[in-house]
């Protein structure tokens, strides 16, 4: 009995190895996933398609902007239907997002890949803008996103389907929009 734990003893480890490595995986992207900032954020608003003011579980107010994408602005041909998209995803669940931050803007906003919850469905909002052709990823910033392969994979498809910013050809990016105002 003893020869036969043995004889299979490396491969309990290797079982082992690979269970715990797959339960660090996050189901969004396949990465592992960074620490939250806190449990859950309350969205107090939507700013536009890539922008939220949130409540955390401490009662600090914070800016956050969504990492690695850039969505249109307000004043932009389909920026008033990013804010609309992603104010949608949130109230579905409550105005409950959870955060994992990212990095801090020059303008002194949080950024952070957020995420939102229900029962067993979970959403990765910066993918969700992507993927629907309300955003564009933002490649200058793609290296500090620890879900990128998911965002590359959204815009391969937003683009591929002609979906929301890729539905026409004529539209301006919002970093040049930016540049020329």
């Amino acid at each position: 009995m003893l020869k036969k734990l043995i004889a299979l003893s490396p491969l309990l480890v290797i079982g082992a190895l690979a269970y715990l490595s797959f339960e660090r995986l996050n189901s969004v992207g396949g990465q592992a996933p960074l620490k939250p900032d806190t449990a859950f954020w309350t969205v107090l608003s939507v700013a536009d398609g890539d922008s939220l003011k949130v409540k955390t579980a401490s009662g600090e107010i914070k800016k956050i902007r969504l990492a690695c994408l850039d969505a249109p602005e307000l004043k932009q041909e389909m920026g008033a239907e990013s804010r609309a998209n992603l104010q949608r995803l949130i109230a579905e669940v409550d105005n409950k997002v959870i955060g994992y931050v990212v990095d801090t803007d020059r303008y002194g906003r949080t950024v952070a890949e957020v995420f939102t919850h229900r029962g067993d469905s979970e959403k990765f909002l910066n993918e969700e803008q992507v993927s629907g052709g309300h955003a564009y990823l933002y490649k200058q910033y793609i290296k500090k996103c620890s879900n990128r392969g998911a965002l590359e994979k959204a815009e391969e498809i937003a683009r591929a389907n002609r979906r929301g910013v890729w539905s026409r050809s004529d539209l301006v990016k919002p970093w040049d929009y930016r540049k020329r105002s």
